[in-house]
């Protein structure tokens, strides 16, 4: 493809895409395709000869979106928002029109020292410590994966402990697997009923028993906003135990930490200078930045460079021997990286820190507002504690899974479920770049009307409008 086909067909695209997003609230958030649809569809064989770009985009829409899940749907409230947004979008073009492989400095300088500006720049956003080095990750998880690589690496990797809770990210036990440490090495802490955050008394008795038995406390994950109701462990308490014992603190704040943006919620850093060895957040999730941008900071990241660092000869350059630049490779897992800063960095200068603020009052404020619906109407039941995006309920009568399949399955709305005890509820996050309070207003009628038509006997269904929303 010459630069002057690329013009005439990226034209092409750039439309097809705005297209896509002026329109999307006409497909089903949910894809309705059955399993081997999208396979079946497609020939068996490669092509031959080269096929005209025309023919690719008619088979977007023929074949590939209808196996699409809409993430970026203003109906999408399942798992957590993944919003993108239009300068991410087109920062993440100019990274693939780069085509940079920024594994070192010499292999691109810009794309190192623009990412250590702008991982500055949003610590400086959510007010972390400036004492932070960060990197940019592809994702939580593999955050997680590379601040216990660091703890083990400071404390040795025998006979460690790693410290989680029920409501800590399965990415962390994944973590522990990868590391090479047994099953055996995960000790489970134990929650506060009522809050679900981490009992750091709790902590404190296994740590203390590990200890007696000639155990090393490696690492404990304290985590800002859980998955499953976006609990918050007590940071500073549990960062005082791990001072005391030896043992590296990694916050994984994935979903909750870019609230921090807003004043309102600096209370989330409470203990994260002080203590915290590691912090992540995912800027993908809820900073309208497209997928894949995680943020990982440390203290001090030499353990994690100890336990990453190969030098081959091939990757020796006199940048790099100076030890005046920072080359990235020895950060992560893989020695390659994309340049991920660039859309990051478009995000930041578009939306700037107040638009970035209203980005999230605003979804704070229609989640405060479907939790006042909820707890008003006698047929459901609504958890308390919904600081941010994220709102659990349940109805009162029937299956809640069952209720949330007709739900999905309507296309109108897309919902997933977690399960506390033994009980299962619905989880409702607000966050997607387009969604607005009639969206959220429409889902909680449908919501309603879904119960009413599958409970027992019936339920009189009440609009929204007649609901007054609680300050």
């Amino acid at each position: 493809m010459t630069p002057e086909e690329f013009r005439e067909y990226g034209k092409q695209a750039v439309d097809w895409i705005a297209d896509y997003l002026a329109n999307i609230e006409k497909y089903p958030v949910l894809s309705q395709v059955s399993p081997g649809d999208v396979t079946r569809a497609l020939p068996e064989t490669p092509p031959e000869r080269g096929e005209p770009f025309a023919d690719v985009l008619a088979d977007l829409d023929r074949i590939i979106l209808p196996g699409i899940t809409h993430w970026q749907h203003p109906g999408f409230f399942a798992y957590f928002p993944s919003n993108a947004s239009g300068p991410a979008i087109l920062g993440d073009l100019l990274s693939g029109g780069l085509g940079v492989q920024g594994m070192l400095w010499a292999t691109s300088p810009a794309c190192t020292e623009l990412e250590t500006v702008v991982v500055g720049w949003l610590a400086r956003l959510l007010g972390l410590p400036g004492g932070f080095h960060g990197v940019i990750q592809d994702s939580a998880s593999s955050a997680s994966l590379i601040a216990l690589l660091a703890a083990l690496q400071r404390s040795g990797r025998d006979r460690a402990r790693v410290y989680l809770t029920s409501e800590t990210h399965s990415s962390l036990v994944k973590a522990v697997r990868i590391a090479g440490l047994d099953a055996g090495a995960v000790r489970t802490v134990a929650v506060d009923p009522a809050t679900l955050a981490m009992d750091p008394a709790d902590l404190q008795r296994l740590m203390a028993e590990d200890l007696a038995e000639g155990l090393t406390p490696a690492m404990v994950c304290a985590t800002v906003g859980t998955t499953s109701t976006t609990a918050v462990d007590p940071v500073a308490a549990i960062g005082r135990l791990c001072r005391r014992h030896g043992a590296w603190l990694h916050v994984d704040a994935a979903y909750a930490g870019v609230a921090a943006v807003c004043s309102e919620f600096a209370w989330i850093n409470d203990g994260v200078a002080e203590y915290a060895d590691s912090y992540c957040t995912n800027p993908h999730k809820w900073l309208l930045t497209n997928f894949d941008c995680d943020v990982l900071w440390l203290a001090d990241p030499a353990p994690m460079i100890e336990a990453l660092s190969i030098q081959p000869e091939y990757l020796r350059n006199r940048a790099s021997g100076s030890g005046a630049v920072i080359d990235y490779r020895d950060w992560q897992v893989p020695l390659g990286r994309r340049f991920r800063a660039l859309k990051l960095w478009t995000v930041i200068r578009w939306y700037g820190r107040q638009g970035l603020q209203a980005h999230i009052r605003n979804h704070v404020d229609l989640a405060q507002r479907f939790a006042a619906w909820v707890a008003q109407d006698p047929a459901f039941e609504v958890r308390e504690a919904h600081p941010f995006g994220l709102v659990c309920f349940r109805p009162r009568q029937g299956d809640p899974l069952e209720l949330m399949e007709r739900l999905n399955a309507s296309g109108a709305l897309y919902l997933t479920h977690t399960k506390i005890g033994d009980r299962v509820w619905l989880r409702m996050a607000i966050g997607g770049t387009y969604t607005e309070l009639r969206h959220v207003r429409a889902a909680w009628d449908r919501i309603r009307a879904g119960q009413a038509a599958g409970a027992s006997g019936g339920t009189s269904v009440v609009h929204s409008d007649d609901i007054p929303y609680m300050e």
